[in-house]
């Protein structure tokens, strides 16, 4: 089951790579994928017999860092363990995932292979990794963002595996709901943005210049795709990241060239930050991630509340942009996510899903949790992060809005939240 394992050294990081065979279809298990591990530790260590942890990446669809030097939570986890990175199914150098692959299958085909790629296959692909390459023994999991969705599926389906879980700005509802959540995600990003017109005013005339040109006219991106603006709103995802604010507004400032010409860098900006060639599945899974045994179809849940709210109608001004929420024009004009089209709109019509919590487990639950909690985080609503944990069983929250959603880059995060398990009696071994 295990291919040849590599072995090399990085600027502070030894690394051992492998790959790994699981099924494509836990309950079906006649197709194969491959999933791949990358393992980090500290040089003078590689030799130690170290606690293991998990990272649990961000997404959906993200594939796991590419560090060029330990820094960050890296730096704090290479102290104390040996780091193991599963790219995601589907991502990175796990057998890929894209539009061409789905593009020939059929909407109903197509939306079960996208199925296959949830927290729960995640997590099971995770336990063979844990009983193939590391003889079963426990790890710890640090989750970032839609991680924490990968924790409470694995504290629901197999919290044995677990010695403590450590997450930043990623406990999701519980009942989970794609509803509940867009109702309160428009007002955060509607706040973000009024926050960046407050810090950058100017920008207010620039962006709506933006706006104004592209509603006059048609006006293509590099790779032919109409740059349309309510695509151009989507950039709005970026205030919840730090700096995403500056990003924005040193991406405006020379978005004119000749008079009314929109400059060729500012649309190869646009083209890098919206294209989805590094994350297909991002938006392609944004709504499924909610579905959970029979909660009922998603149903295009963003789209809808945006429906409800003329406030963010493209022709408002100052412009309103829109944060992390996929919207069914996506598959029709993004070239790179067009083929997902079919099997999307099949499963925001699924009624039954596979289950991904077990609130009982999760009530029952024993394995040390903590939680940094970001007050204003953009992306995952604090009350409903601190409504599940109070809920969650052995759980701990610290609440903070010295951080957005990208806190983890900050070594101290992971730091402080090793403290709080280890003044609660430590990890499980």
């Amino acid at each position: 089951m295990n291919e040849a394992t590599e072995q090399y050294a990085m600027p502070g990081m030894w690394i051992r790579e492998r790959t790994v065979r699981v099924p494509l279809d836990w309950w079906d298990p006649r197709g194969e994928i491959e999933v791949f591990v990358r393992e980090l530790t500290d040089p003078d260590k590689r030799g130690d017999d170290l606690p293991l942890l998990t990272y649990l990446q961000g997404g959906p669809g993200g594939a796991n860092p590419r560090p060029l030097e330990p820094g960050g939570w890296i730096a704090e986890a290479l102290k104390h363990y040996r780091v193991v990175l599963v790219d995601q199914r589907g991502t990175g150098r796990s057998t890929p995932l894209d539009a061409r692959s789905v593009e020939g299958m059929g909407a109903e085909d197509g939306a079960e292979h996208l199925a296959r790629f949830r927290a729960d296959s995640i997590v099971r692909d995770l336990e063979h990794v844990r009983a193939e390459v590391y003889g079963g023994r426990k790890w710890a999991t640090l989750a970032q963002s839609y991680g924490g969705w990968l924790t409470l599926a694995y504290l629901s389906h197999a919290p044995e595996a677990l010695s403590a879980a450590y997450v930043c700005g990623g406990i999701p509802g519980n009942p989970m709901s794609a509803d509940e959540v867009y109702r309160r995600t428009f007002d955060r990003v509607a706040a973000k943005t009024a926050e960046y017109y407050r810090r950058y005013p100017q920008d207010v005339e620039r962006v709506a210049a933006i706006a104004d040109r592209l509603a006059a006219a048609p006006v293509l991106l590099p790779d032919g795709d109409p740059l349309t603006v309510h695509r151009f709103q989507t950039l709005g995802i970026d205030f919840g990241m730090k700096p995403g604010f500056e990003r924005m507004h040193w991406l405006v400032e020379d978005a004119f060239i000749d008079g009314d010409r929109l400059s060729e860098g500012f649309l190869a900006g646009v083209l890098a930050r919206t294209s989805s060639a590094a994350n297909p599945l991002f938006w392609t899974l944004q709504e499924s991630i909610y579905g959970d045994g029979p909660n009922g179809p998603t149903a295009w849940a963003a789209q809808r509340e945006r429906d409800r709210r003329p406030e963010f109608d493209g022709a408002r001004r100052p412009l309103p942009f829109t944060g992390e929420m996929a919207f069914p024009w996506m598959f029709e004009e993004v070239r790179l996510l067009r083929g997902f089209g079919p099997a999307v709109r099949a499963l925001a019509e699924r009624t039954e899903w596979s289950p991904v919590l077990d609130p009982a487990r999760l009530a029952a639950n024993d394995v040390p949790v903590a939680a940094a909690v970001y007050f204003d985080d953009m992306f995952v609503d604090s009350g409903l992060q601190l409504a599940t944990l109070q809920g969650l069983g052995n759980a701990q929250a610290w609440v903070t809005n010295e951080y957005e959603h990208d806190g983890i880059g900050a070594e101290r995060v992971f730091a402080r939240l090793r403290e709080l398990v280890r003044d609660r009696g430590g990890e499980q071994r």
